[in-house]
C-alpha cells in the first residue's frame, strides 16, 4: 500500500487490478437476477444491489415499478425515505400514512403516503410482517451514546447520515430528510403506551414488495434499529431488487381496499392527468 501511495502508476494499476472484483455488497451492473416473477422480463430489471450492513442505496423508479426487498440472512433493517422525483418538495409523510389508514402497522394491502395526499408506494407482498412507523431511525448521537462512535465514516455509521448522502445525490439536503418507515425490524405499542421492539434475529429470507404508485426517489439505509437492545452494532445486508411494471389499473384490489385508499390513489390519477 506504501508503494501505491508514493507511486501514481503503481496506484493506477492496482486500482485496475480491482475491475471485475465481486463481493457481497455491490450494484450490479447491468443489473442480472435468476429469482425474478416468472411474468418479469430480463429486460425489465432495473436495479440489483446488495446494501452492506450499515450501508445505504438510492434509486429514481418510475410509476409502476415493483421494489422487492430480500432479508437475506434475517437481520436487516430497511429504514426507507421517498420523495416524488418530479417534485422532492413532497415526500413521506409518516403521519398520514397511520392516520388515513386508521392503523399504524404496515403489511400487505398498505400504502405509503405523502403529504399531499397521495400514494406514493403501495406494499403488494409481504412474508415478514414486522415493520415499524413509529420510531424514526438513529442519529449520530444516538450512535455516538450506545457503541461509542457516531461519525458518518466510522464503524458505526448512523441512519440519518446514511439518508443525508443518499439524498444529497438528487440535489437534496440535511432539511429534506424526514421520518421515515423501517421495514424488517417493528415496534408495538403496549395498551399501557409502552414500545416494544420487534427486531429478531429472523428467519433469513424474508421480502417485501412495493410497488411505485408515481415516480419516486428512494433513499434506503440499512443500519440497526434505533431501539434494538444489543449492545453491538448489528445489522446484515439487505437485497434490493426493482424491475418495470404496469400502473396501477382501477380493478386493482389495493386500490379500492378501503374508501381513503381509494381516494389517495384518485389523487394521484388526478396528479398525472395535468
Amino acid at each position: 500500500m506504501t508503494e501505491t501511495l508514493a507511486d501514481p502508476l503503481a496506484a493506477r494499476d492496482h486500482a485496475r487490478a480491482q475491475g471485475g472484483t465481486v463481493v457481497e455488497s455491490m450494484p450490479v451492473l447491468p443489473p442480472v437476477a435468476d429469482d425474478l416473477p416468472a411474468d418479469v422480463g430480463a429486460n425489465d430489471l432495473v436495479w440489483e444491489e446488495t446494501i452492506a450492513a450499515g450501508g445505504y442505496a438510492t434509486r429514481r423508479l418510475t410509476r409502476g415499478s415493483r421494489l422487492r426487498l430480500i432479508d437475506g440472512k434475517g437481520d436487516a433493517c430497511a429504514s426507507i425515505l421517498l420523495f416524488n422525483a418530479e417534485m422532492p418538495t413532497e415526500r413521506l409523510n409518516v403521519a398520514d400514512t397511520v392516520k388515513v389508514q386508521w392503523n399504524a402497522y404496515l403489511g400487505e394491502g398498505r400504502l405509503l403516503l405523502s403529504d399531499m395526499g397521495r400514494v406514493m408506494m403501495s406494499i403488494v407482498a409481504d412474508d415478514a410482517g414486522t415493520h415499524d412507523t413509529f420510531c424514526g431511525t438513529s442519529n449520530p448521537a444516538i450512535n455516538l451514546a450506545k457503541y461509542g462512535e457516531g461519525r458518518n465514516s466510522g464503524a458505526f455509521p448512523s441512519g440519518r447520515d446514511r439518508f443525508l448522502l443518499g439524498a444529497a445525490k438528487h440535489g437534496l439536503g440535511r432539511r429534506d430528510v424526514h421520518p421515515c418507515v423501517t421495514l424488517f425490524k417493528g415496534a408495538r405499542i403496549e395498551a399501557d403506551g409502552a414500545i416494544t421492539p420487534e427486531v429478531g434475529p429472523f428467519e433469513p429470507g424474508r421480502s417485501v414488495i412495493l410497488r411505485a404508485e408515481m415516480d419516486v426517489i428512494v433513499v434506503i439505509a440499512n443500519v440497526p434499529h434505533v431501539l434494538d437492545p444489543r449492545p453491538e452494532y448489528t445489522v446484515t445486508p439487505l437485497r434490493a431488487s426493482a424491475w418495470r411494471g404496469p400502473v396501477t389499473g382501477e380493478d386493482d384490489p389495493v386500490r379500492s381496499a378501503t374508501p381513503e385508499g381509494l381516494r389517495a390513489f384518485e389523487n394521484v390519477e388526478d396528479y398525472f392527468r395535468r
